[in-house]
């Protein structure tokens, strides 16, 4: 037969009232430790005896951060106080880091200035050549590649401009030989425009006689004779003999 449930009301016994408050105490001790470390939770507990004996446990270290934490989430307004005095609390932590970091970097940076080694030992002054050493190796290897790639651009402008240069000398000489080819035509034409210009000498006069009339026009032949004289070369054919000019005379 089993045990019956048991009711739950104050025990009058004294003595049996503070066995079974130490008993139950212990059990609710070990609840709490076994629910922090299995759920991995924040517990705090607070026991005080008839007595006014405190008895307590708590998950983390410090009580008090979480009784502060409930408190914030029990009272808005007292929560918002606590985050600022806890963000306070926290830049009041953070900036002896920050002064240990910043006084670190200015010495590692007067180092690789050269400045303040004789507290180096000879391990350190190692380990600072050997980071300038890459340092340099970087610094170079970036510096070979902005002058490789400066070069290719100034031959890419190189080749540009040169191809620019041989369009124009083309474009020179092809306008040299139209300008040549334009004033060889124009001389062509001023040479036929003068040829044409010059007229042809006049024709000789040939005076052809039928038949020979004596006391024919003295005056005609002179004439005829005066215009002869006067050309550069006479033809034969318009030429009177002196014989027959005599016997004309006669």
């Amino acid at each position: 037969m089993g045990r019956g449930r048991v009711q739950l009301k104050r025990i009058e016994n004294k003595i049996s009232r503070q066995v079974t408050f130490s008993k139950r105490r212990a059990g609710l001790l070990k609840k709490a430790h076994e629910i922090s470390v299995l759920c991995d939770a924040d517990v705090a507990l607070i026991v005080f005896s008839n007595k006014g004996k405190l008895f307590e446990y708590s998950s983390d270290s410090s009580m008090e951060r979480i009784l502060e934490r409930y408190e914030r989430q029990s009272d808005p307004e007292r929560q918002v106080i606590s985050n600022d005095s806890e963000s306070q609390a926290n830049l009041s932590l953070e900036c002896p880091k920050l002064m240990s970091t910043i006084e670190a970097l200015e010495r590692n940076l007067r180092h690789f200035l050269g400045e303040e080694l004789d507290p180096l030992s000879l391990r350190d002054l190692q380990l600072l050549e050997q980071q300038i050493a890459n340092s340099l190796k970087r610094i170079r290897t970036r510096k070979n590649k902005l002058m490789h790639e400066s070069i290719s651009e100034l031959q890419k402008k190189e080749k540009t401009l040169q191809e620019q240069n041989n369009m124009l000398i083309k474009k020179l000489k092809e306008n040299e030989k139209t300008r040549t080819e334009h004033a060889q035509s124009e001389q062509q034409n001023l040479a036929q425009n003068s040829s044409s210009s010059i007229q042809p000498p006049a024709p000789t006069t040939t005076i052809q006689f039928s038949s020979l009339t004596i006391g024919g026009c003295y005056e005609a032949i002179e004439g005829t004779n005066k215009e002869a004289e006067t050309q550069s070369q006479p033809s034969t054919n318009n030429v009177i003999p002196s014989w027959m000019i005599r016997h004309v005379n006669r």
